[in-house]
């Protein structure tokens, strides 16, 4: 699978004194339903870029944990879907992503551009 590492320790958060700048220390993450955790950080960095979105889009500030905003929710079944579909491929590849539909945007492409705004 596709992921790029982020580590969003520090959002919105001040850097404990004494501890190196880039080193980050995470709490374990709790309320996870469908992420494995070894995969958390690369993940939610992945729906970061592929929405163009920052965490708080989907997370109520200072506790990731909570099932609060809905996109939260909307997430979680993108997640199952994407899976779904990708598990029909036989050659074990990820075929789909967030980027598929969003590349980038908030709401999914579900159309092609306008005529005037297509590329020559």
């Amino acid at each position: 699978m596709l992921f790029v590492f982020l580590s969003v320790a520090a959002f919105g958060q001040e850097r404990p004194e004494g501890e190196p700048r880039g080193e980050h220390h995470m709490p374990a993450p709790k309320n996870l339903k469908i992420l494995p955790p070894e995969h958390l950080m690369e993940t939610m960095q992945a729906f970061r870029v592929a929405l163009g979105v920052r965490c708080d889009f989907c997370h109520v500030q200072n506790d990731f944990a909570a099932d609060d905003k809905p996109h939260k929710l909307i997430a979680r079944k993108m997640i199952e879907m994407t899976h779904q579909i990708n598990s029909n491929f036989p050659d074990g590849k990820m075929h789909v992503s967030c980027y598929t539909c969003h590349r980038g945007a908030e709401e999914p492409a579900t159309r092609p551009p306008e005529a005037a705004e297509r590329p020559r």
